[in-house]
């Protein structure tokens, strides 16, 4: 940030500039007093000059001032120039205006004011004045806000602790305020002595750069330069090593940098981050549910198997075991407490499981530096944070995945590999406030990228994994509880998402979702509608099925009100799956009853539903399939 042999190079003309000034001075035949008081305050700026060039300078400021100074400089030898001798012809034919004088006075104090400042602002060390205000220079009168930045940036650079977290929290509020200030801070190299305050400064100094790094994410470009100047590894080593609440405000800037620039997802990822992020979120949650743990791949000979291997001498973790569960005898078998030798029963065996999984995780923590990569000092401080640190700290973890996982199929499969979405389900269960949304959301945007990645689908979202079940679970306890809150669309649009994961046999999802289509609130039925279409287009291999299904929860009864009645966007997606639902089962009685074909006649003569493409496609052809099959059945409803 400070300057360079650039700066240093600019400043060579108007040390060269003031010294001719000075030295002409002193050779003047006319206003000899004015000329003098040039030559003083010339002497004045050349000195503070010379104390600038041994400086470290701050660049910005500095090279703005050098250019006003040398035009100054070069303005009062042009002056002093007229005053040199050359004759009474020269004299009669060169004018100097009265106020010539008065005015190059002024120019000139206004130069040392800003030479002078700019040695305070780049020299400040946070001593016993660090915490007075510099002032702004002559030079900031049209531009009040610029020079201010540049104050707290050069106190953030060269400042004590203390006050380089103050002048944090002052860009903070110019962040906040206004985009074109968080512009200006950016531009003006604020950006490395945050990262560098984030890093390595006390707790509120941390927060309020992680908070200003933020609020900095306003557009694409202003990203982007953030993440050159060294965003992600400044992040991973504060999400590894930092306080928690500096990782919890770190964790809500990535969140802000991913959503507006999401080309950035992919160097988060590459950055370990999503592993970090995940740590946190798992932490004090997954053991709390240990039965959804047991994977597909653990089978019960290997539980024994590990077991056994406690007993070897020859292995470090064979402690990690409570002594009276392990057979110290060759069999491998092991004790009921207090009864020899028997078969293990339920509970028992789920207690081996779950310590054996316990202990597992423990040696991958140990041998690869698993559950977030944390240093040991780090998961032994966070274990005493308080209550609602953990739980802001969840909230924001949860909230930085939301928007990582946006439309990146291969970050959500990092994401679905790991614990996360056992946490996010434990959370949407357990949690509240934000902790619950912001896990609800990251769900969601996973679900979307699921829907379209076929290879995600399959291996996060396979009807046998516990950690589908239970997330589709807690987004079904949601969506039949039906409070209208912060969590109901999100989990209305994720069990949409996840339609062709379901089996035939899964028959719980359709019925809360039409009991929906009744809902008093409008985006409650368009959502629900919309996640039904996806269970009953064509695309879905189990369409069939589905649509009998919904026909039988009485959506069609819904449905029929939604396209006569309801706002316009609702009724055109009403009646496309009523189109659909038609089209797959057009000789259902229901159907029949609801009069649907009258329905679809009366929307066929609406202009702006058939100008819907989709509906264009659908409805002469579900008009059809239902005249074949229920014309006269209509008539005589009607």
């Amino acid at each position: 940030m400070m300057g360079d042999g650039g700066v240093k190079q600019m400043l060579a003309k108007p040390i060269q500039l003031a010294d001719q000034v000075t030295k002409w001075a002193d050779d003047v035949h006319y206003f000899r007093q004015e000329c003098a008081e040039v030559k003083t305050k010339t002497e004045r700026l050349a000195s503070l000059l010379r104390q600038a060039a041994r400086a470290d300078l701050y660049e910005r400021p500095a090279r703005r001032i050098m250019v006003d100074t040398e035009q100054v400089l070069d303005k009062a030898f042009a002056l002093v120039s007229k005053c040199r001798g050359g004759g009474l012809v020269k004299r009669v034919f060169t004018i100097i205006p009265a106020g010539a004088f008065k005015k190059m006075i002024t120019h000139l104090d206004n130069s040392i004011g800003d030479i002078s400042w700019l040695l305070r602002v780049s020299t400040a060390s946070g001593d016993e004045d660090g915490d007075a205000h510099l002032g702004l220079p002559p030079i900031a009168q049209n531009e009040p806000i610029l020079f201010l930045i540049w104050e707290q940036i050069a106190t953030l650079q060269t400042g004590s602790l203390e006050t380089r977290g103050d002048a944090a929290a002052s860009l903070v509020s110019l962040a906040r305020d206004n985009d074109r200030y968080g512009k200006l801070i950016i531009e003006e190299d604020g950006v490395g002595p945050l990262l560098r305050l984030v890093k390595e400064g006390r707790l509120e100094g941390q927060e309020s750069a992680a908070l200003a790094i933020g609020l900095l994410a306003r557009d694409t470009d202003s990203v982007e330069q953030m993440m050159q100047a060294g965003v992600c590894v400044v992040f991973a080593k504060v999400l590894k090593e930092a306080s928690m609440k500096v990782q919890a405000m770190v964790a809500w800037a990535i969140s802000e940098l991913a959503a507006a620039y999401p080309k950035c997802q992919d160097m988060f990822a590459q950055n370990n981050m999503i592993r970090l992020l995940v740590g946190h979120l798992a932490f004090e949650t997954v053991q709390e549910h240990s039965k959804y743990a047991i994977t597909s791949k653990m089978s019960i000979h290997s539980v024994v198997m590990d077991n056994k291997n406690q007993n070897n001498p020859n292995n470090p973790h064979k402690n990690a075991m409570p002594a009276d569960l392990i057979d110290t005898s060759d069999s491998g078998m092991v004790k009921y407490p207090n009864h020899g030798k028997q078969p293990l029963q339920q509970n028992q065996m789920h207690n081996v499981i779950e310590h054996t999984m316990n202990t597992r995780s423990v040696k991958s923590v140990k041998s690869t530096g698993l559950n977030g990569s944390m240093s040991s000092a780090g998961v032994k401080a966070r274990e005493f944070e308080d209550a609602d640190t953990k739980a802001y700290m969840k909230a924001m973890a949860a909230r930085a995945l939301w928007y990582l996982a946006q439309g990146n199929p291969a970050i959500c499969k990092s994401i679905t590999e790991s614990k996360a979405l056992l946490c996010f389900a434990v959370l949407l269960e357990k949690q509240t406030g934000d902790v619950q949304y912001n896990s609800a959301m990251a769900l969601m945007e996973i679900c979307r990228v699921a829907e379209a990645d076929a290879d995600l689908r399959r291996s996060a979202f396979k009807p046998s994994s516990p950690a589908a079940r239970a997330v589709v679970d807690q987004l079904l306890r949601v969506v039949e509880k039906a409070d209208y809150d912060d969590l109901l669309i999100p989990c209305i649009i994720s069990l949409g998402c996840l339609s062709r994961t379901f089996r035939a046999t899964e028959t719980r999802i359709i019925g809360p979702l039409v009991k929906l289509l009744d809902d008093r609130e409008g985006d409650v039925s368009r959502e629900a509608v919309v996640a039904l279409t996806k269970f009953a287009c064509t695309e879905n291999y189990l369409h069939m099925d589905h649509c009998k299904a919904i026909i039988a929860a009485g959506g069609a009864k819904h449905l029929v009100q939604l396209v006569y009645f309801a706002e316009q966007a609702i009724q055109i997606d009403s009646l496309i799956l009523l189109c659909y639902i038609a089209l797959h089962v057009p000789d259902s009685e229901d159907l029949a009853q609801a009069e649907i074909l009258t329905v679809l006649e009366w929307s066929s003569k609406q202009a702006y539903m058939i100008q819907d493409p989709t509906i264009e496609e659908l409805l002469p052809e579900a008009k059809v399939r239902l005249e074949l099959y229920q014309s006269r059945g209509a008539k005589n409803y009607h």
